[in-house]
């Protein structure tokens, strides 16, 4: 009655191991009415050693499929935040309107004339000055309308009077005109010099 219990434990981890001859023969021995304590012993020995073994190696053969994912590097997902430099593109693709093209101002036709030589006298009873002066029109086009202002002084330099005229006449491109005794208008008896500059002058 007591060696039965040996024997089937015995059976089991025998045919577990594939050993079931050299266990049976073992089992013998301790099969006798005087080793029935150690029989047991041996049995309990080899039933802890095996569930220790299958605690052990139960997550290596369960858990195989998994390690390999668990072994993988993780890989983490970022999102560039906008830094200065887009945030800047940003505001300046939103600030974007269309700027009206700038076109450089046209030269003033005026300032391709020249005065070359000029001279005054008086007419009439002597308040009437009448100017003499050579155009140059350096312009590559032709001008007309030109205005001329011409100051009236003292023998001694002192300022007396302006007088202006616009020449409603035409100088052609790269060309010269000359006109004589123009009327400028009336000036002070006291004048003795007078000097005529450029104003103005449209372009044809």
């Amino acid at each position: 009655m007591n060696t039965g219990l040996p024997r089937l434990e015995l059976t089991r981890f025998v045919a577990l191991g594939g050993h079931f001859r050299e266990w049976s023969k073992k089992m013998a021995w301790y099969s006798r009415p005087g080793c029935l304590n150690a029989g047991a012993i041996a049995v309990l020995v080899i039933l802890i050693a095996g569930l220790v073994f299958g605690v052990t190696n139960w997550p290596r053969s369960f858990g195989h499929g998994n390690q390999a994912a668990n072994d993988e590097p993780a890989r983490l997902m970022t999102v560039a935040a906008p830094g200065p430099v887009a945030a800047a593109t940003t505001a300046a693709s939103d600030d974007a309107s269309p700027q009206p093209e700038i076109v450089p101002p046209e030269t003033a036709a005026v300032d391709g004339l020249r005065i070359l030589s000029q001279h005054w006298r008086r007419g009439g009873l002597g308040s009437n000055a009448l100017v003499t002066f050579t155009l140059r029109n350096g312009n590559a086009y032709a001008v007309k309308d030109i205005e001329i202002s011409c100051a009236f002084s003292r023998r001694d330099g002192s300022h007396l009077t302006d007088r202006s005229r616009v020449i409603h006449d035409t100088v052609r491109m790269r060309g010269r005109k000359r006109f004589a005794r123009l009327h400028v208008g009336f000036v002070n008896v006291n004048a003795d010099r007078a000097k005529c500059t450029l104003v103005a002058a449209s372009r044809i």
